[in-house]
């Protein structure tokens, strides 16, 4: 959605799970969608076009290396990341990506995932990423972007790995967005009256109704329990703050983040808003929107990647 924000031609995609392929080609229309894990790609028969590609971009499945999951104990290991989905091991699929890139030679190879690849031990799986780049044929740069910098409601910590192809002269790309914050109160200032059925979907959990008077905007259940003199618990469960971008929106966001103002989860519509999608945007169902919405990298901090990229390297 941020390529097409951004002017890009999206003409193909591919994923492993068929609710996004369905939600995907609903809203964006590809002239391709592959359904197949990437590592099909590198040996399967594709359309000639692909091999003349700008831009190769990919977010391989990032819980192995998000700083909530259980990072180390992750790597290596088989995992089925969605119910219903062909087990893989999430780590190697950096590897499966680049050895797309190897054989399609786009213009620019873009990779995204989450702030924790970039810490820890993770910090070598990264200089293993940019050696890969280096090898076959391309110039890798690694930054780290906040989603509020790029006009997004939302602190959402990202790192980008942007990659060029040796035979193409360009200068060093710099990514530094600085746009003005924008609160989640603003950004849903005209969202003000819920509908019935949201009235239904936004309903608090009990835990919600218990702690969230206590907490103050933009503190943790888990605080308010420990100030109490209760133990230390529902640490992920947040009372946003108004007045400042949203915390990260994530794919259990209804389950864990609730309304400023309001003792009640934050609906669809103003996950959306949020987190930047078009307001048209067709989501099957509430839960399923905040799973795609959480998952996704906002369209507009996409979308000023994408800018840069056509503008600094695609000339």
């Amino acid at each position: 959605m941020g390529y097409k924000l951004a002017g890009y031609e999206v003409i193909a995609a591919n994923d492993i799970d068929a609710q996004m392929r369905s939600h995907y080609e609903l809203n964006l229309n590809p002239k391709y969608f592959f359904k197949c894990p990437i590592a099909d790609l590198v040996t399967a028969d594709l359309p000639e076009e692909l091999f003349h590609l700008d831009v190769l971009d990919s977010s391989p499945p990032c819980s192995t290396f998000s700083t909530s999951g259980q990072r180390e104990k992750a790597w290596g290991k088989l995992k089925r990341f969605r119910e219903g989905q062909a087990t893989q091991v999430l780590s190697d699929l950096f590897f499966d990506y680049l050895a797309l890139v190897e054989r399609l030679q786009p213009k620019v190879a873009i990779a995204e995932n989450v702030s924790g690849i970039s810490k820890g031990r993770a910090i070598g799986y990264v200089k293993l990423i940019c050696d890969e780049f280096k090898a076959i044929g391309y110039r890798p740069q690694v930054f780290l972007i906040n989603a509020a910098d790029c006009g997004v409601p939302q602190r959402r910590e990202r790192i980008f790995i942007c990659a060029i192809r040796d035979d193409i002269q360009a200068p060093r790309l710099v990514l530094a967005p600085s746009m003005p914050w924008i609160s989640a109160a603003d950004a849903c200032a005209d969202i003000q009256i819920l509908t019935p059925d949201e009235l239904i979907e936004t309903k608090p959990a009990p835990c919600t109704v218990k702690w969230w008077p206590d907490t103050v905007p933009g503190q943790n259940f888990g605080d308010t329990r420990v100030r109490l003199g209760y133990s230390d618990s529902l640490f992920n469960h947040i009372r946003l703050d108004g007045s400042q971008p949203a915390n990260t929106i994530t794919s259990c966001a209804r389950s864990t983040l609730s309304h400023w103002d309001e003792c009640r989860k934050l609906s669809l519509r103003e996950l959306i808003r949020i987190s930047t999608f078009p307001e048209d945007y067709t989501f099957k169902s509430p839960n399923m929107g905040a799973y795609i919405v959480g998952m996704s990298v906002p369209p507009r901090m996409m979308e000023f990647v994408a800018r840069q990229i056509a503008e600094q390297w695609l000339q």
